[in-house]
């Protein structure tokens, strides 16, 4: 299976979660784009926690990236504190959701379609802050996303990304089904692991693929593309049993010097 193939799997299952206004497909409201216009916001980049204040750069007139970031949540509240904001999705419909929010709020966002590990629409060094909520299950290699997103930020810019726990995914045969039995070998990766036919079973039920990566490619991939990693958090996920162990996502800071 090739990379189109699993984009486009990928992004027609966003799509329809985004239909659905999921947990990540649910705009933020008027009341809470004003509030972040007055000063009184948060974001957050894997589940629950919000992410420091102090990671964010100045934000009044920065160039912002949001990777992989449509939906409607975080990037109007960076659009609400000033900065020219862009975002580039693999989902048109999340993409839409964005748009929603801008329409109803009366700015103008950049909107994209695309794929993560392919920024080359965009010059050298053009961002201040490239935003990246989780969203590297959805690719098979995340070496390119560092290598694009250290081309395209300024020297000083700041890259915050949320991360699964590698370790989460030894509990799953697939996207969708988890218990706490050792089920797979990690790194996961369901096209090369999964049987044919647990394979077809997912795109035919209109499930994700899912890849999970190694700690070596996720903190060390960063440094390799030249980022000096400054702060980590862990975050863990309500609707998630192993949460009630372990943290699931964590998220880093990382800047190109």
């Amino acid at each position: 299976m090739d990379l189109k193939t699993i984009n486009d799997i990928n992004s027609k299952t966003w799509d329809r979660w985004a239909t659905d206004r999921g947990d990540y497909s649910s705009p933020i409201s008027h009341e809470t784009f004003l509030k972040a216009q007055q000063g009184y916001w948060d974001v957050t980049i894997a589940a629950d926690r919000p992410v420091p204040k102090d990671w964010f750069p100045e934000l009044k007139d920065a160039k912002v990236l949001g990777l992989a970031s449509g939906g409607g949540q975080q990037c109007p509240i960076f659009v609400a504190l000033g900065a020219n904001v862009t975002v580039l999705d693999n989902s048109e419909k999340q993409l839409q959701l964005e748009k929603e929010v801008a329409d109803r709020e009366n700015y103008n966002i950049n909107l994209i379609k695309g794929d993560m590990t392919d920024l080359s629409v965009f010059e050298d060094e053009t961002f201040d802050l490239v935003f990246n909520p989780v969203s590297t299950p959805y690719i098979r290699d995340v070496i390119p996303v560092w290598k694009e997103v250290y081309r395209v930020l300024k020297k000083g810019g700041i890259f915050l990304t949320g991360l699964n726990n590698p370790m989460s995914f030894i509990f799953a045969n697939s996207a969708n089904q988890r218990d706490l039995i050792v089920k797979s070998k990690l790194p996961f990766d369901p096209v090369s692991d999964l049987t044919e036919e647990e394979l077809n079973d997912l795109i035919n039920n209109n499930h994700a693929l899912f890849f999970s990566h190694s700690l070596e490619t996720l903190l060390g991939g960063q440094m390799k593309a030249g980022f000096r990693l400054l702060d980590l958090i862990e975050d863990y996920d309500k609707y998630d049993e192993l949460s009630q162990y372990t943290p699931i996502y964590f998220a880093t800071k990382a800047i190109k010097e």
